[in-house]
């Protein structure tokens, strides 16, 4: 019998092997992405120091939205979470799309972030 491998899981052992090179530090933090099926999440991690700087989501009060898990809701997050890092002086990332593919949603927050003036 054919069993199929679980998406997630294979997913999360891409990001494992991805972890071992990106690395966020004081100056350049990581971009981590996180989507699931009703929502997406972003947030700026300093690995150094192991703190959250920043964060943003599509459940965010900053912004009311009919549904958390399309494109248009992502490249909100982006752009929330562009803002909020050059609020905290912060102008160079590094990206961090979790094992997912550099696609759709994934990439509307990369664009979303670049817009509002993230480097990375």
């Amino acid at each position: 019998m054919i069993t199929k491998k679980d998406k997630n899981a294979l997913r999360k052992k891409r990001h494992l092997h991805v972890r071992h090179r990106i690395v966020g530090t004081t100056e350049r933090p990581r971009l981590n992405v996180f989507r699931s099926s009703k929502n997406i999440y972003a947030q700026l991690i300093d690995d150094s120091k192991g703190v959250t700087i920043v964060s943003s989501s599509s459940i965010d009060k900053a912004f009311d939205l009919e549904k958390g898990s399309d494109v248009v809701a992502a490249k909100k997050v982006g752009a929330l979470i562009g803002e909020r890092a050059l609020e905290k002086g912060i102008k160079a990332v590094v990206f961090d799309r979790s094992g997912y593919i550099y696609h759709g949603r994934v990439k509307a927050v990369a664009e979303g972030a670049r817009e509002a003036g993230l480097e990375f």
